[in-house]
């Protein structure tokens, strides 16, 4: 066995990973006591589950976030690079959606009828993501479920295809891997009593071959992708792999759905408007509505055709789509202000630029330390992977991904002042993200690099 994790000697990494946990622990008393005190009216002391996952000893307490700062009820501030984990990607509170927020707030918060924000949302979403007939959702694991609804009535088949590793929030179907070349539900699932490969087919990502093979059986209703892998470690899409998916998909009467839920990173209009995709349903979550929760899926017009066909042969009765909160007044007053007067195309060229400065300070410093790790960006997207590149598929990913390690390093760089996302090295630039920030990111990581790839 290896004496090293990631080219760091594992007995380095341990004295690190302790050190940095008794620092994190002695700084945040009145989190501590108040979690004790508290936490235990939780199902496994958090909120949501997901909490649990940030590496610390035990988590802070939020007192209040502004722009790209967060700040504890311990007084400590820090950089925010994590930013909600994208669902604040364009800053917390910023000024246009928390004003309306107040002004919608004093006129009803849900009433299932439509506003004149909700036409002009409407409109905005066109402007900015192309012509597509809109639904609002909730979150953009259910614009994710209604669209393969909707792929699965056009085209009378049962199956979705999904990549290895993929990430599209927590639809069932989704849940799948591939196991010696063969789909199988995904390890770890909790509940879960369905076959999901009767309803899924898994796929490696950049591999049309494999994707050709699954369509050819002839049973998938739609190919439901992001553009750019994004679960684990980040994967980019080869030259011509979009293109070669849209030419397959018609060839074999399958649609298109392109999740942009974590993509919407890379310039006005996501992945997709950037880079001419062109899907049969557009779906887009987090963000959105600056980070009141929304999430929004569209239908080209030949799409909604054919919708409207095989929901005019339906029998009566619900679809078994919608949900009563979604398309509130609050979300429609946030997608006008989040996509009129925040993301904009010079808050995008802010937030690139300042990305393209943190990927390169960050390689810069991987290089200095001879450190066999890599950095991939996707706009104002950033990670730093600690294993050698570029990876080409979620099998390659799920091997890159160095728990330990990164555990250590998002605790060092909390103590430092600086956090990231805690499932994966993920960092984003917001409009509020300033160069000073970017650059004690990049400092912190030189330092804690210094400590784990020092000379014996």
């Amino acid at each position: 066995m290896s004496d090293e994790i990631a080219g760091i000697r594992q007995d380095r990494l341990a004295a690190f990973a302790k050190r940095e946990a008794a620092i994190y622990a002695k700084a945040r008393p009145k989190a501590q006591k108040a979690l004790k005190a508290g936490a235990g009216n939780f199902l496994g002391g958090v909120p949501m589950h997901w909490m649990a996952d940030w590496p610390m000893p035990h988590l802070p307490l939020v007192a209040k976030a502004q722009g790209a700062r967060i700040e504890d009820i311990d007084g400590i501030t820090l950089d925010d690079f994590c930013l909600g984990d994208t669902g604040s990607m364009f800053g917390h509170s910023p000024a246009p959606v928390a004003k309306s927020i107040r002004h919608q707030a004093r006129r009803g918060l849900t009433y299932m009828l439509p506003t004149e924000a909700a036409l002009e949302a409407g409109r905005l979403l066109t402007d900015r993501f192309g012509p597509f007939r809109w639904q609002i959702a909730t979150t953009a694991t259910d614009a994710n479920r209604f669209a393969l609804r909707v792929a699965r009535a056009i085209t009378g088949k049962p199956k979705v295809l999904v990549f290895n590793g993929c990430y599209h929030g927590t639809v069932d179907d989704t849940f799948v891997s591939l196991e010696n070349g063969k789909t199988v539900n995904s390890p770890g699932l909790l509940g879960q009593v369905n076959d999901l490969t009767q309803t899924a087919v898994c796929a490696e990502f950049n591999d049309l071959a494999s994707v050709e093979a699954a369509l050819a059986q002839g049973d998938v209703a739609a190919i439901l992708t992001e553009p750019v892998m994004t679960n684990s470690c980040m994967v980019l899409p080869e030259a011509g792999f979009h293109d070669g998916l849209r030419q397959l998909s018609k060839k074999y009467n399958a649609l298109l759905i392109i999740d942009e839920t974590h993509t919407i990173s890379s310039g006005l209009g996501g992945y997709t408007r950037v880079h001419s995709l062109r899907p049969d349903i557009f779906v887009v979550g987090k963000c959105v509505a600056g980070g009141m929760p929304t999430a929004v899926w569209g239908l080209t017009d030949e799409t909604t055709k054919r919708y409207e066909a095989a929901d005019a042969r339906r029998e009566p009765g619900r679809t078994g789509m919608g949900t009563t909160l979604s398309a509130n007044p609050m979300q429609f007053a946030c997608l006008v202000a989040n996509l009129s007067e925040v993301m904009t195309p010079e808050n995008y060229a802010h937030m690139e630029k300042l990305a393209e400065r943190l990927s390169h300070g960050l390689a810069r410093v991987i290089d200095k330390h001879r450190a066999p790790w890599h950095v991939v960006r996707v706009g104002a997207r950033v990670e730093f992977i600690c294993a050698p590149g570029p990876l080409k598929n979620g099998t390659q990913a799920g091997y890159a991904h160095q728990p330990q390690v990164e555990a250590a390093i998002h605790t060092g760089l909390i103590n430092r002042g600086t956090l990231i996302a805690p499932f994966h090295n993920m960092m984003l630039i917001s409009p509020a993200t300033k160069k000073a920030q970017v650059d004690r990111l990049i400092a912190n990581f030189d330092t804690i690099l210094t400590d784990l790839f020092k000379a014996a």
